[in-house]
């Protein structure tokens, strides 16, 4: 069957419908969500004929880690942080379209398939991670989304005063040369060519579309009238920027100034939400349901007042970053339904290349893929997938959940060893790396979270605020026991049990 894969950025599980019913968000799993309820109508028609799964857990984090999950089918950062792909990666796209630089005949003719990538995440072809493109059948960049270099014209533009002289104020300039309909907002465009591309490439048999949309992650900019609808003085608010400082907010926000953010998030939603629905609208028209797999997903949240905080990063992979929305919309199977068995985004690999036909690569002893194929557990919904999910950010702690229970297992102080496996070097998120040797390098003196081990009970505490850590030790030791027997099983690098003290 054809598969289209919409990884969005930044989406937050509580900003669509499907996992709360449309409720306000402070009445969902946390209090401290805003109190209002956030529209999305079309990811709500993909779920009712899709299967919803309620336990997605991220991978790798933040975003070209997470990439890097789906490309390959294995969690990235245990071994290394944000970065490219490098040569001994199997990566997705060439597994589903063969080696690259071929014709289109003769991708078909040789039993593979073919790709195309629709994107306006500039990250992908950035120095320090740009050639994720590269193993598709074709591909297309939607140009100007946040710091792309893309207009250098010394113009006047419009520009909020603190994103002057910061990486936003590239986006700024570049939209004031855009943008002048809705139609030229960026996810507006990317999903404007992939209903484009569908019309022209709806007789390709098994086809693997990807659509990577930079919404809603920041820069926050959307229609004000739709951001009205979450605060009604709209972009009349002082000292607020295209972006939110990654922060417990109260450090250096007013109040008004941080709802002025969330508002722009939750438009954001909406916006996207609107574009996603038009191109529903072209799968119904060109009748692709009957034989296209549709996945909608993300790469991870953010905090949104969670914790106190706002913007990404900052601490372990609390609920608010790591459990994420995955809907799957297949053909005949599971419409309407849900699920409850861990995914991560490391099954992408898998039950793309199942869903369009083209094998498993044959990989390393030692490169095991960690993916699991999705498509048994749509069919059947008692189909196993894994016993624990795992996640982390490169050099900080790490996360293990069986969907009850969650332990963030912070390292040892001195946070050693660490090494950072791969030739790749630590461009955007530096890491202090020593030489290059036996396929590593060291990282030397790297400060992780300034956080304790935390363990907590979801059943009761969805949102992880309170830690057990010191009141439940029989129940953090069995989570730590899981914690290690997992690495053993997926051939972590055997430092990481040491570093995380869990020997």
């Amino acid at each position: 069957m054809n598969t289209i894969v919409i990884l969005c950025d930044t989406l937050r599980r509580d900003h669509v419908g499907a996992y709360t019913g449309g409720r306000p968000l402070n009445q969902c799993w946390s209090a401290e969500a805003p109190p209002w309820a956030v529209p999305t109508p079309a990811m709500d028609r993909l779920a009712a004929r899709g299967t919803t799964f309620d336990n997605c857990w991220t991978g790798s984090t933040p975003c070209m880690p997470a990439r890097r999950d789906i490309y390959t089918g294995r969690y990235e950062f245990l071994e290394r942080g944000w970065g490219p792909l490098e040569e001994e990666d199997l990566d997705l796209p060439r597994q589903v379209s063969g080696p690259p630089n071929q014709s289109v005949q003769w991708t078909v003719e040789h039993g593979y398939r073919v790709s195309y990538l629709l994107t306006d995440h500039f990250h992908l072809w950035e120095q320090g991670a740009g050639n994720y493109h590269m193993g598709y059948t074709g591909f297309d960049f939607v140009r100007g989304c946040e710091a792309d270099a893309y207009r250098t014209d010394p113009v006047a533009f419009a520009c909020p005063q603190g994103d002057r002289l910061s990486k936003n104020e590239r986006h700024w300039r570049n939209v004031h040369f855009i943008r002048q309909r809705e139609e030229d907002y960026f996810c507006a465009q990317v999903f404007e060519r992939a209903i484009a591309w569908l019309e022209a490439n709806r007789a390709h048999r098994d086809f693997y579309l990807h659509l990577d949309i930079f919404d809603p992650h920041e820069p926050w900019d959307p229609p004000e009238e739709l951001l009205v609808q979450f605060d009604p003085r709209g972009y009349d608010v002082p000292g607020v920027t295209a972006a939110a400082p990654y922060i417990p907010w109260r450090e250096k926000l007013t109040e008004a100034q941080f709802n002025a953010y969330r508002a722009r998030y939750a438009a954001k939603v909406v916006f996207l939400d609107r574009w996603l629905g038009r191109f529903l609208d072209a799968l119904d028209r060109l009748d692709l349901w009957r034989d296209t797999l549709v996945i909608l997903t993300t790469d991870h949240g953010t905090f949104n007042g969670d914790h106190g905080r706002i913007g990404k990063l900052q601490t372990h992979e609390h609920d608010a970053k790591a459990h994420i929305p995955f809907i799957a919309a297949h053909p005949t199977h599971g419409h309407g339904e849900r699920r409850s068995q861990l995914v991560q985004l490391v099954d992408i690999y898998p039950t793309v290349l199942a869903a369009v036909g083209r094998p498993l690569p044959q990989t390393p002893p030692d490169r095991p893929l960690h993916g699991v194929n999705l498509l048994p557990v749509i069919e059947n919904p008692t189909a196993p997938t894994r016993d624990f999910a795992l996640c982390g950010q490169f050099g900080h702690s790490v996360s293990i959940t069986d969907g009850a229970w969650i332990l963030h297992q912070a390292p040892v102080p001195g946070n050693a060893p660490l090494f950072w496996h791969g030739y790749s070097l630590a461009k955007f998120l530096p890491y202090p790396l020593g030489p290059f040797e036996d396929g590593r390098r060291s990282v030397v003196g790297y400060p992780p979270w300034p956080a304790p081990t935390w363990l907590s009970d979801k059943r009761r505490d969805p949102n992880e605020l309170v830690n057990l850590a010191d009141r439940a030790p029989a129940k953090l030791r069995e989570m730590q026991a899981a914690l290690r027997e997992t690495l053993v099983l997926l051939q972590a690098p055997p430092e990481q049990i040491e570093r995380l003290g869990i020997g």
